[in-house]
């Protein structure tokens, strides 16, 4: 193997960067505060395209007085919002009879529907997150949640345990560094194929805080280059969800360390990450482990005040019926019985048709 081979192997096999840089990201970006997120290995494999399907409801919900769409001034919009914004609560604990057409028809139905921010939606969904998991506290890993000593349980192999001594510790931030939460808009920036020619990107770096999440398949060289794109940016590695993932996100560490990068590296607290887990079983998601992007969604859902999220897209073509790629990057799909998407995507339509945070479906306006 040449040399720098094996730190590249290890790179392209396990690292999906949240590097979009060819679309919308350019050196003299506005600073903001980002967080650069990877996803574990087993995310992502080329499977046959079949799309998990969801049944349409039998009954209505009862309907709540406090709906996204009562102050709307069309009684005739506002009745079919309304009953759009129960429907979805109804069907997403249904699996079988919807096809992709149907499920498209359904987000044109909530286009044509305002949306309007909800503050006490938000502050009870906010407080559910914060009373199972604590993202303020507990969301990374830091010196002062897992002292010297720590036999900490992996994530995903939860029977496995790696010892916290010293060199490790030493990687971890003293305390959380999101103490100037709550943020006021912060957005949350999929990688899917429907963010491809956008024009997103103005509003994105208007944000407070940016999540990013994608794919990095390039030398060590590109890797660093890439990631000064960034500026002053968090790196969150999923180093203790699989015993697999350790080292490489430790040589990531160790990479950006001996650079002298101004990026700081952060690590997924397993603990945080398994509470989200049993958090999202209730609601019916209950696949092998969570996507990246609602796991970073969550988080946001307690860092910031307004939430936005972009590239959130698991179809293969538009409500126009153009053909988009699963991922921004490739059309690879998810490995088959890793994540719910559809079970996911669901959860994530209730919160936009609650006023809880806002999905952006389509391309953004340019100004």
């Amino acid at each position: 193997m040449r040399p720098g081979g094996a730190l590249l192997a290890l790179l392209a096999s396990l690292l999906l960067l949240l590097l979009l840089r060819l679309l919308w990201c350019p050196a003299d970006a506005p600073a903001h505060t980002r967080i650069l997120v990877e996803e574990s290995k087993e995310a992502t494999h080329g499977t046959p395209a079949a799309l998990r399907t969801l049944r349409s409801p039998a009954t209505a919900a009862p309907r709540a007085t406090n709906s996204t769409y009562l102050n709307e001034k069309s009684p005739q919009l506002t009745e079919k919002c309304k009953n759009l914004q129960y429907g979805i609560e109804s069907f997403s604990n249904k699996t079988k009879g919807y096809s992709e057409n149907d499920y498209l028809q359904i987000i044109t139905d909530i286009q044509s529907c305002p949306w309007k921010r909800q503050a006490e939606e938000y502050a009870n969904f906010r407080a559910k997150l914060a009373s199972c998991c604590d993202a303020v506290q507990n969301f990374v890993v830091s010196q002062n949640n897992t002292p010297v000593g720590t036999n900490m349980s992996y994530e995903v192999e939860s029977k496995k345990e790696i010892p916290i001594k010293k060199n490790i510790f030493h990687m971890f931030p003293v305390s959380q560094p999101f103490v100037e939460y709550p943020y006021n808009q912060c957005a949350v920036v999929g990688n899917g194929g429907i963010l491809n020619k956008s024009l997103c990107g103005a509003e994105i770096d208007k944000s407070d805080f940016v999540f990013r999440y994608g794919n990095l398949k390039e030398k060590k060289a590109l890797f660093l280059e890439d990631i000064a794109t960034y500026g002053d940016a968090f790196f969150l590695l999923p180093a203790f969800s699989f015993r697999a993932n350790t080292g490489t996100s430790f040589k990531v560490y160790y990479t950006l360390e001996e650079s002298k990068a101004t990026q700081k590296v952060l690590f997924f607290h397993p603990k945080y990450l398994k509470h989200l887990a049993l958090f999202w079983r209730t609601k019916g998601v209950t696949a092998y482990r969570l996507s990246t992007g609602l796991m970073i969604t969550s988080v946001a859902v307690e860092l910031c005040e307004n939430v936005k999220l972009y590239g959130f897209w698991p179809f293969s073509k538009t409500v126009e019926d153009t053909p988009v790629s699963h991922h921004y990057y490739d059309n690879k799909l998810p490995k088959r019985g890793f994540h719910q998407m559809p079970k996911e995507y669901s959860q994530i339509l209730q919160l936009h048709m609650k006023g809880i945070l806002k999905l952006q479906f389509s391309k953004c306006e340019v100004a």
